[in-house]
């Protein structure tokens, strides 16, 4: 009210008195969570509920229904939804921050169950055979404290609209009247009118997600009004067709901004663009007992070294505890977490620093990590379009600022990064996983994938329609159990062109021979959404390509396409060379070593590149190995040589090829 000060936008809320599917599918056919002291694990049997399918036309009108009922503009409703979860129900299953619905209500005793993020202690996520593992063992609980708000907006509904919380969780038209209930109890806390002008909505709008800042109130809002005024529509994943008509000249009011002491500026000292909220949270750097220390390494990139690689990763954990985690000198370390409800950022190492976290150290050396709070085999516990919209931004930030290009050659998968030796193969990570939808994502960066060739350009980018492409996997549960039907970005490869043949098999995966299994996590025969393969083949809806050695296959039916067609530069063995080895890190030949820096061994991977085989050739780079064993920077040491190598698309993950026993030619030859 006029000459009353207004409440803080992020004030608890008092119970007021009562009251695109296939998107893409034309072009491809013409070519966390409170402590753990707080949290009850959710049982895996209730990932999923059955619930049956309404009419597709019922969400669009639960959105108008409950727009009429509090009297909160529809076109709100509507863009806060899609930027929590692109409209989707997920089946009544909770999001990894115990999020429910297409209004992602949430409910802090209904989050996921953590699990081990550095596998079971085997792996060095250094990747540096050099030096000691650094401890892998993770916190059982944390401190008890109070439940963050944004982990708790389900209980305020529950007050806001006089629901119960069952049916918040699992009724879609509920839920959607328990989000409008938010946004209207928020508006008069601030003093301000129930407006059918959406502009008049932008404080109410920055404060649903529950955000514990300012700058990521405003993020979230200034998101939600360049959705309205765009426009989207979409088939939801429960086949409701939804629709938020484009309002161009929308602008969220400026005054509000003023008034609430909304900003978006990211911290600063942090590398992180303006359109994002970002915070400082370091990682430490300190001396530990004997000559080890923890838990990254100061460096001078790009100076030292060219920073070559994005990798993203997923945390298998919540906010809250990957935040204590990097806080551990003892334990290791990546450069950004992004966080699920609001898409908050924190940088914890500086991206001339090298972060211990891709599990091989040429990687880790050339490279920026970005951790994600989710679940890879938890489909449904879903990661907000939120998260997705802010991480894209932080990416494309770095891809301009480090001059890395925005294509699936740079920007990895940690599932994409290959072991260094033989027996490091096993033991490396599957994040995010084949439900991490690389389309979007790219769509997002402003670099989608298309067609670059046609039929006879010899080559093919992997890019499956996410939505109705729904592969069984096993093991999200347990081992044996299905997974339930779920989007995905990711192909599988057989050894012949149909569904009955055997997968192709990994040696590195299984020496003894064993075939490849279609586990969540087992990358053995997985091919993944922006991936680029050379032909090898085809033969009806079958494509196949080159893939660890051998000629692998996928359906790719011209009715619903799972790649498009592609042209570029692959690589073979020089005329004369029956095999050519194939190794995970670019190291330089002997000869290079100065005195004092021990030579690291090339060990070879047990993989061939075959002659009359071909692969898509990525970066030439020259061998390099960062020599940092000493906690002063001043004893580190970058030792270039001259041997060059190849970056390859080898099997689902990358591989480097000596540039001395390759010759590169065009995809078509």
């Amino acid at each position: 009210m006029r000459g009353s000060a207004p409440r803080p936008w992020n004030a608890p809320l008092r119970p007021p008195s009562r009251p695109p599917r296939r998107r893409q599918a034309a072009f491809r056919a013409a070519g966390v969570l409170a402590s753990a002291a707080l949290l009850l694990p959710l049982a895996p049997q209730a990932a999923t509920a059955t619930v049956q399918r309404p009419p597709s036309g019922a969400l669009q009108r639960a959105f108008a229904e409950a727009s009429r009922e509090y009297r909160v503009p529809q076109s709100v409703l509507l863009g806060v939804s899609y930027l929590q979860s692109r409209w989707d129900a997920h089946g009544g299953a909770p999001s990894v921050t115990g999020g429910y619905g297409p209004m992602h209500l949430t409910d802090a005793a209904h989050a996921l169950a953590e699990a081990p993020h550095h596998s079971d202690g085997r792996e060095d996520p250094r990747g540096d055979g050099a030096r000691p593992l650094p401890r892998a063992d993770r916190p059982t609980a944390l401190p008890a404290g109070e439940v963050p708000a944004r982990l708790r907006t389900l209980e305020r509904a529950a007050q806001a609209s006089g629901l119960s919380r069952e049916a918040l969780r699992r009724d879609p038209a509920a839920n959607v009247k328990g989000g409008a209930a938010l946004l209207a109890a928020a508006q008069k806390r601030l003093g301000l009118p129930l407006s059918q002008d959406p502009a008049d909505w932008y404080g109410a709008v920055a404060g649903y997600p529950g955000a514990s800042d300012a700058a990521t109130a405003a993020a979230f809002a200034r998101d939600v009004f360049d959705v309205m005024r765009t426009g989207e529509r979409r088939t939801t994943d429960s086949g409701q067709r939804v629709a938020l008509p484009r309002s161009p000249r929308l602008a969220g009011r400026t005054d509000q901004v003023r008034r609430l002491g909304l900003s978006n500026a990211p911290e600063e000292g942090t590398e992180c663009p303006r359109t994002v909220a970002c915070e400082a949270i370091p990682a430490p750097y300190e001396k530990l007992s004997g000559d080890n220390y923890g838990n990254h390494d100061l460096a001078g990139r790009p100076a030292s070294q060219k920073t070559e690689f994005i990798v993203i990763h997923d945390t298998e954990g919540s906010w809250e505890t990957t935040i204590k985690l990097i806080k551990d000198p003892a334990y290791v370390s990546w450069n950004y977490t992004v966080r699920s409800a609001d898409g908050h950022i924190a940088q914890h190492v500086r991206t001339k620093d090298v972060a211990w976290h891709a599990g091989n150290w040429y990687v880790n050396a050339k490279s920026v990590g970005i951790e994600h709070e989710g679940f890879l085999a938890q489909p449904d516990a879903w990661y907000t379009e939120e998260m997705y919209r802010t991480s894209a931004r932080l990416v494309r930030h770095l891809a301009q600022q480090l001059k890395i290009p925005l294509d699936r050659r740079h920007i990895l998968g940690h599932d994409n990064v290959p072991g260094t030796t033989p027996s490091t193969i096993k033991g490396m990570h599957t994040d995010p996983g084949p439900y991490w939808d690389w389309a979007h994502y790219f769509d997002l960066m402003g670099r989608p994938f298309q067609p670059t060739g046609g039929p006879s350009g010899g080559m093919v980018t992997i890019l499956p329609d996410y939505e109705a492409h729904e592969p069984a996997y096993t093991g999200c549960t347990s081992p044996a159990k299905p997974c339930a039907p779920h989007g995905s970005g990711a192909v599988r490869l057989h050894t012949a062109p149909n569904e009955r043949s055997p997968l192709v098999k990994d040696a590195g995966l299984r020496p003894d021979g064993s075939a490849s299994t279609i586990d969540v996590n087992d990358t053995g025969a997985r091919a993944s959404t922006g991936q680029q393969f050379a032909v090898a083949g085809r033969k009806g809806s079958w494509t196949a390509i080159w893939y660890l050695g051998r000629q692998a296959w996928f359906r790719n039916p011209w009715s619903q396409p799972t790649a498009v067609n592609a042209f570029g530069s692959v690589v073979t063995p020089k005329e004369g060379l029956e095999e050519v080895a194939v190794y995970g890190r670019a190291y330089p030949e002997q000869e290079a070593y100065p005195a004092g820096v021990p030579v690291q061994a090339l060990a070879p991977l047990p993989y061939k590149l075959r002659a009359g085989q071909s692969y898509v050739a990525g970066p030439r780079v020259r061998s390099e190995y960062l020599w940092a064993k000493t906690f002063d920077p001043a004893g580190h040491k970058v030792v270039k040589g001259k041997d060059a190598y190849y970056e390859i698309q080898f099997g689902h993950r990358v591989a480097f090829v000596k540039a001395e026993d390759v010759r590169v030619r065009p995809s078509n030859q």
